[in-house]
């Protein structure tokens, strides 16, 4: 992994501030607004893609090139642009777009910048209710509404007192399904339909897992960065890194981490 110094530190953290800051205002011009069109990316299904997700993900490299034009960027919707530092910024302008389009405040902004193993540091902004979940290099907190809060994830231990998300009931493949419903069995609360908000959630000591599957890296690395920082787990239904997308089981503590991940295994191996 690599070292920062304080001043990089520093230097990262404002640049992430300065990204969400951006796609903000953005985000909120279209929000719940008359008339706002969805394109579908896809021609079997719907995922939409609105002018809200172009604009704020442009306004987010336009911050980058201007503050850290060495870095490489992946975005959700303009892909991906070499750097030459070794630094990646991983961009979502807008997750949970169905939820956007829908009115719903359970979208967010996310935004992650690491290395090839992963992010160091993480933002997921929702701009509407005004909380900004953060993580990295020793931090975790929420700065909303109710002022800045450290971020601890929950201690509950055994699945039969936990609370699990995840944003479609149908969860990827028959197979995926099954094994998602075998822990979803065994908790005692299961929500749909959150997107990001979710996993800030587990990092706000809220809930205790949140599974899913086909995801995307830009889906996961902001999220990943502050549940981490907030003593959270998040890994593959292998166990392994999941920076990349896939399969994603986000945990709030090793124990229920352990336990989900042994019933996600007999169905998947």
């Amino acid at each position: 992994m690599t070292q920062f110094s304080d001043t990089e530190i520093q230097a990262l953290k404002a640049c992430a501030y300065a990204l969400a800051d951006a796609a903000r205002p953005v985000t909120l011009q279209h929000f719940r607004s008359a008339g706002l069109l969805a394109d579908n990316k896809l021609s079997d299904s719907f995922d939409p893609v609105t002018v809200a997700d172009r604009g704020a993900e442009k306004a987010m490299r336009d911050v980058l090139a201007e503050l850290r034009p060495q870095d490489s960027i992946l975005g959700e919707e303009y892909g991906f642009q070499q750097g030459s530092s070794g630094l990646t910024w991983v961009l979502d302008p807008i997750d949970g777009t169905r939820s956007y389009i829908s009115g719903t405040p359970t979208w967010g902004v996310l935004i992650a910048v690491g290395d090839e193993n992963g992010p160091v540091m993480g933002i997921v902004d929702q701009p509407y209710i005004g909380e900004r979940f953060f993580g990295g290099f020793g931090e975790a907190y929420c700065d909303g509404p109710m002022g800045v809060r450290d971020l601890k994830t929950s201690d509950v231990k055994l699945l039969s007192d936990a609370t699990l998300f995840t944003t479609f009931p149908e969860v990827g493949t028959s197979q995926e399904r099954l094994a998602f419903e075998a822990v979803r069995d065994r908790v005692k609360l299961t929500r749909y339909g959150t997107d990001c908000y979710a996993y800030a959630l587990v990092a706000a000591g809220q809930v205790e897992l949140v599974i899913e599957a086909g995801l995307n890296s830009y889906d996961v690395q902001g999220p990943i960065a502050v549940i981490e920082a907030a003593g959270g787990i998040v890994t593959t239904w292998a166990g392994g890194p999941v920076h990349e997308g896939g399969q994603v089981l986000a945990a709030a503590n090793p124990e229920i981490h352990a336990q989900a991940l042994t019933l996600l295994r007999e169905y998947t191996g």
